[in-house]
């Protein structure tokens, strides 16, 4: 369904409720007018400048550092490094050990380099243009020591994990010798992903004051509260004394769900120059110091029985990790739950490097892990001569493989037969070069789409104000994905109230507490506890009607009284009623409060938690040079009750959009002599641009999850990306013949 036909104007339609609609962003009038303030806006009186000198090698000391040039300039307050930087507790790692906050920093404790554009010193000016200009003055010598900067290298000694989101690194049921030795057709290929970096639009940035002992942190985050706690625990404070305050996310990606070093050493920074100061990072420090998605080599074997059912799957996964923080990108989940077959394995390992440390990049794990094993899927249909759907359904898990759970909800077979129907799979001619259009390839490919449904305790408060209005808020962020709206709706419902009388608020420490905005988690979480607030302000409300002798409704039973519009009314009879506002006025006009908190249970040991879906791409390749573009794309989506079909279709069109920039542009080339990102920047990190993309088709199919929670509603920030580098490179395959496992897809590789 076109998510804009029943509102093109993105209003809300009169008596429908509002959860459902696709409504306009609450937000976009503040956005689109630069009424919106965002991190590095945030204008304090005697705001200074900060600028982060960062290290030139990838391994070894700081011989010596000279900072005097720097001090002595105009304007500049403070240049401080490892020999005037104040001692922190745990020589600053006090407040790792717990992502996604908690990460091992490098906050100037001592003069040890373990990765290239790694902070060693920051200088504090009056302007931005008088630290940019100090900054380049700090004189730095080094005693190098060899780094390893080559991923096969880093092979030779792996490491295994302790976990894997919570998982053992391994798992290992049936006989995957005997299922091999069985099989009628066998794929064993390996597949790669490169070093890739988010990149959001706003980069990193953070303005801190103190007042006294008492920190106030602005910072470009997604994750408010898990950013006061390590920050707290960093520099030894109570988090009672840290506040932080981000109402305006310019994009994340999973980047800003950690405190990273500059969080800190901006308040370090402001503590010892006595004055407010902000700390934007450059383009080229955020390919570094922030994460990025690891590099990966994944080794898929398949065997299958001859009419197309699996026998034997093993997945090994090799990742690109850091000396300074073991990190996985946990790529082989995605193969433990979504076929079934009798026998599985899979392995995580590291190959740990002299970079910065990885961390969380849409859709961690399913993004690169759906890339090797939808290739692989593919690989073995056409080794069997099946169809790739009809080997999918072949294969379809009716329960999750590796617990034995039945699923929550699952509407994957459902993705399948839509998506194919409205792509028109059935014209698919399966021998590759077969189809063309004038002088160019075409192909058709196609890769299943999944993720996890997460979900953790949230809290929220509703407030309803004496002129009839309300306040609802939680603790939460938005990185530009619609919560302020989809909250809205689910309050206004809950409350009765009109879209225009209702006011959500997040982004700050002070409110309700919420988990991070990652994982696809925010609307699952915070929703709950945003529909349990507005409820029970709501009970509150027809009690005070209740018992009001002056009230049309008093002495009503509860449940007779409904509200809508602004008015409470008797179900019965619905002339007899009164506004919201009389009634509070009448009764001294004191805001009616509740504050609500949810949290799952036990479904997750009972059930099985996931989203599916479905993508169908064609591409089309000139045979001459080997460039690929993308005309057309279909995906279906089962994602549980979509709050906002506008924001929900603008979420996993983004992902389809980022899923083709993994396939065929993304990659951070990194100089095996210096360690150091060699594209870190807009014009050479390549992502699509409008002129890249082509027709997007979004559709989302109807699903009834009634134990996710009380909303039914699931994540779809991540699972948008998922299946879609696989879709393209088996369209490219079918439209060349060439198989490329190596992503990404560049004209080198087809010529």
């Amino acid at each position: 369904m076109n998510p804009l036909a029943e509102s093109a104007s993105g209003m809300p339609l009169i008596g429908a409720p509002l959860i459902g609609q696709p409504l306009n962003r609450t937000d976009g009038h503040a956005k689109v007018t630069g009424a919106a303030i965002y991190a590095a806006e945030h204008a304090l009186p005697g705001l200074l400048h900060a600028v982060i000198v960062t290290s030139t090698i990838a391994h070894g000391r700081i011989a010596n550092i000279d900072t005097g040039d720097a001090e002595r300039m105009r304007g500049v307050r403070l240049a401080m490094s490892h020999h005037n930087a104040p001692a922190l507790p745990e020589k600053g790692r006090a407040g790792a050990g717990n992502p996604p906050a908690g990460r091992v920093l490098n906050l100037l404790q001592d003069d040890q380099v373990l990765y290239n554009n790694q902070p060693v010193a920051i200088v504090v000016a009056e302007t931005l243009e008088q630290a940019q200009d100090a900054a380049r003055t700090v004189r730095i010598t080094y005693d190098a020591k060899a780094a390893v900067l080559d991923f096969e290298l880093a092979k030779a000694d792996l490491v295994t994990p302790d976990k894997v989101q919570g998982s053992t690194p391994d798992s290992s049921r049936g006989d995957h010798d005997a299922g091999w030795r069985d099989a009628s057709s066998r794929i064993d290929a390996t597949y790669t992903t490169p070093v890739e970096n988010h990149n959001p639009l706003e980069p990193h940035a953070t303005v801190a004051t103190w007042n006294g002992e008492h920190l106030t942190l602005f910072d470009s985050t997604q994750y408010v509260s898990g950013d006061r706690t390590a920050v707290a625990k960093t520099l030894g404070m109570s988090p009672d004394q840290v506040r932080v305050i981000c109402p305006f996310v310019g994009g994340g990606f999973g980047s800003k769900g950690s405190t990273w070093s500059h969080v800190v050493l901006a308040a370090m920074a402001a503590r010892a120059a006595g004055q407010p100061v902000k700390l934007v990072l450059t383009r080229p420090q955020m390919f570094g110091m922030v994460g990025h998605r690891p590099q990966t080599e994944q080794r898929l074997q398949l065997g299958a029985a001859a009419d197309g059912r699996l026998t034997a799957v093993r997945h090994h996964v090799i990742s690109g990790s850091a000396f300074q923080e073991p990190w996985i990108e946990p790529s082989a989940i995605v193969t433990r739950m979504l076929y079934d077959s009798d026998s599985q394995h899979t392995t995580h390992r590291l190959a740990r490097m002299h970079y910065g440390v990885p961390t969380f990049m849409r859709a961690p794990g399913e993004a690169s892990g759906s890339f090797a094993l939808e290739s692989a899927i593919d690989e073995l249909a056409c080794a069997a001569r099946i169809d790739p759907i009809a080997l999918r359904m072949q294969n379809h898990a009716e329960r999750e493989p590796e617990k034995g759970l039945p699923w929550s909800s699952k509407s994957l077979r459902q993705c399948y037969e839509q998506g194919a129907q409205r792509f028109g799979w059935a014209q698919r001619n399966p021998e590759p070069r077969s189809m063309r259009h004038g002088d160019l390839l075409v192909g058709w490919g196609m890769a299943t789409a999944a993720y996890p449904a997460n979900r953790q305790a949230a809290s929220a408060s509703a407030t309803i104000l004496s002129d009839g209005s309300a306040v609802v808020c939680s603790g939460s962020q938005d990185l530009g994905t619609g919560t302020y709206t989809v909250m809205t709706q689910i309050a206004a419902d809950a409350l009765g109230l009109p879209l225009e009388k209702v006011r959500f608020e997040l982004g700050d420490t002070n409110q309700p507490h919420a988990p991070v905005s990652g994982g696809s988690q925010t609307v699952a979480s915070v929703g709950p506890a945003v529909h349990a607030a507005a409820t029970s302000v709501r009970a509150k409300l027809i009690a005070m009607a209740i018992g009001d002798a002056a009230s049309l409704l008093h002495g009503m039973n509860a449940d007779e009284i409904g509200i809508e519009a602004g008015w409470l009314f008797l179900r019965t009879l619905p002339a007899r009623r009164e506004p919201i506002a009389r009634l509070i006025e009448r009764n001294g006009g004191a805001p009616i409060e509740a504050t609500s908190e949810t949290k799952p249970g036990d479904e997750k040991k009972q059930f099985s938690m996931h989203s599916f879906g479905a993508v169908f791409v064609e591409v089309h390749v000139d045979p001459e040079l080997g460039t690929v573009t993308v005309p057309r794309v279909v995906g279906a989506y089962g994602i549980g009750k979509l709050m906002n079909r506008k924001t929900g279709h603008s979420q996993l069109m983004g992902g389809v959009v980022w899923g083709i920039g993994m396939a065929l542009q993304e990659k951070t080339e990194m100089d095996r002599l210096t360690g150091r990102a060699i594209n870190a920047n807009l014009g050479e990190y390549h992502v699509p641009v409008n002129a890249d993309i082509g027709d997007i088709e979004i559709i989302v199919v109807d699903e009834d999850d009634p134990y996710i929670n009380a909303l039914g509603a699931k994540g779809i920030g991540e699972i948008g990306i998922t299946g879609v580098a696989a879709a393209i490179a088996n369209a490219v395959h079918h439209a060349t013949g060439v198989r490329v496992r190596d992503l990404p897809i560049t004209l080198d590789k087809l010529i």
